[in-house]
């Protein structure tokens, strides 16, 4: 969010219900001691603004549900994921498709990460690759597992750079590809995603999931 303010995007919205806590701020380092206990989206629209004061940063401090997505989502051009739990995941991918609007998936947890690019009509969605969320406790949750902070860093400024190179129709996009980064070896790999997504239950020829569904809220691997 502060590399897209400094960038000069006119408008950027952020969705967050919590509260800073001192925990987060070996990662989110649009927050400060000083916001501890402060809505997460009151001290980073702060930040932004005091980064930016140009930039229209609008704040919804609430959870997404399958009741609001499509209301948060409906007036922006792009979307980037930056969640922590499969639920949202698997929600925000659902929306977005059905809503035509492209987005960025990403994901971290101790030194890895990974991020995607959905654009309709070019390449796969998120449930094109990973079907359905893991069940319960399948994977051990960033408490559990740890992140190192600069991973959100890395990690983010690629959702950014793929933001800022979608609204200025520039460059290539990593629709098609899942791109991963491993941190101890310092090496990025760009796999290529199968290109049929005929018999995706979202995106698919004929679709199985037709209405936004709310999974249970379970931590997982991400920033």
């Amino acid at each position: 969010a502060m590399y897209l303010a400094a960038a000069g995007v006119g408008t950027i919205g952020i969705v967050d219900a919590d509260e800073v806590d001192l925990s987060n701020l070996q990662r989110q380092i649009i927050h400060q001691t000083a916001d501890v206990g402060k809505a997460k989206v009151k001290s980073a629209k702060e930040t932004m603004n005091a980064m930016n004061p140009d930039v229209t940063v609008n704040t919804y401090r609430e959870f997404v549900t399958s009741e609001n997505i499509m209301d948060l989502i409906r007036d922006y051009d792009f979307i980037i994921d930056g969640t922590d739990n499969f639920p949202a995941k698997f929600l925000i991918n659902d929306a977005c498709v059905m809503a035509k609007k492209p987005f960025s998936h990403a994901g971290i947890i101790r030194f890895k990460g990974q991020l995607m690019t959905y654009v309709p009509g070019e390449g796969p969605c998120y449930r094109c690759v990973f079907k359905n969320p893991p069940p319960k406790d399948a994977v051990p949750t960033c408490k559990q597992a740890g992140v190192i902070g600069a991973m959100g860093g890395v990690i983010g400024s690629l959702q950014a750079m793929e933001a800022i190179k979608y609204i200025l129709g520039v460059g290539k996009l990593l629709t098609g590809y899942l791109l991963t980064y491993d941190a101890i070896n310092q090496e990025f790999h760009k796999i290529k995603l199968p290109s049929d997504t005929s018999g995706c239950a979202v995106c698919g020829d004929h679709p199985t999931i037709t209405e936004l569904i709310d999974y249970e809220q379970v931590e997982c691997t991400d920033h």
